[in-house]
């Protein structure tokens, strides 16, 4: 695909560039080559979606993004680097991860704590995103008490308390119900709206994709790269209902028509 394609407008300031990331996973018998030569930029402030076939690389790469891989060719470079201590990317998985023997408020400010903040301040920046989640009458609840959506608001509402530059979102809704799910897409369009935190989310739905992003790449089988950016121009505020039908319908069958290929090819080798 060309360079260009994959470039943000030129009125936005890039905060993500990835150039030519590869990463290798040696087994005891084989190599797997999960990505390879992944060129890609995102822009500051940007909510910005990775599809493709499932083991086409996508969790890898937002791993290599973290610094939770560390070993991969190419580069990354993330700007603008935090100079006050704070976390420059927060992570948020499919699995909550949050702890069983803490409650509510103490995983939400946990890792405030981590990063030295005082107990009364952590506890109010806590409490704060609890009730951006409506979550605020949990507060002293544990997980063990909390359904499953639940357990995701507290993982969101943690994240978003971290204040990182870029938030990293890997099918955070992916084993929830429908409804659930579009509760929460609408609760974290609202806070990346107020925020405005560089988001990258992956998700398996092009619906979804559609809904939350500004611009979505379609990730090619593995070993994965981009095979194409594609803008959502689609006006905000923008829930399922609020989408022009046409217009959604339109993108969907485009992305459909990517993501197709790559499943199929996934599916023969």
């Amino acid at each position: 695909m060309d360079e260009t394609v994959q470039e943000v407008s030129s009125t936005v300031s890039p905060c993500i560039r990835a150039r030519g990331v590869g990463k290798t996973y040696t087994t005891r018998s084989d190599e797997v080559e999960a990505l390879k030569d992944v060129d890609l930029t995102v822009g500051d402030q940007e909510f910005f979606c990775l599809l493709g076939p499932s083991g086409c690389g996508k969790s890898t790469f937002l791993r290599i993004l973290s610094g939770l891989v560390s070993e991969y060719t190419g580069t990354v470079e993330i700007s603008p680097s935090r100079t006050d201590g704070g976390s420059v990317t927060n992570m948020v998985f499919q699995e909550h991860g949050i702890f069983p023997w803490k409650t509510v408020l103490n995983n939400v400010a946990f890792g405030l704590k981590m990063d030295g903040v005082g107990k009364q301040r952590r506890h109010e920046k806590a409490r704060t995103y609890l009730e951006k989640v409506d979550l605020a009458d949990f507060a002293d609840a544990y997980p063990h008490q909390l359904s499953g959506g639940m357990k995701q608001r507290v993982a969101i509402a943690r994240a978003f308390a971290n204040d990182p530059e870029v938030l990293l979102m890997d099918e955070p809704f992916g084993v929830l119900d429908a409804q659930t799910k579009r509760n929460l897409q609408t609760e974290l369009l609202s806070l990346w709206s107020e925020t405005k935190k560089t988001v990258v989310y992956v998700t398996h739905d092009i619906e979804e994709a559609i809904t939350l992003g500004d611009r979505l790449a379609v990730m090619t089988a593995r070993p994965g790269s981009v095979k194409e950016v594609l803008d959502v121009d689609l006006p905000r505020p923008r829930t399922r209902g609020s989408i022009p039908t046409d217009e959604f319908t339109t993108l969907r069958e485009r992305v459909w028509e990517l993501l197709s290929e790559e499943v199929q090819q996934s599916v023969n080798r």
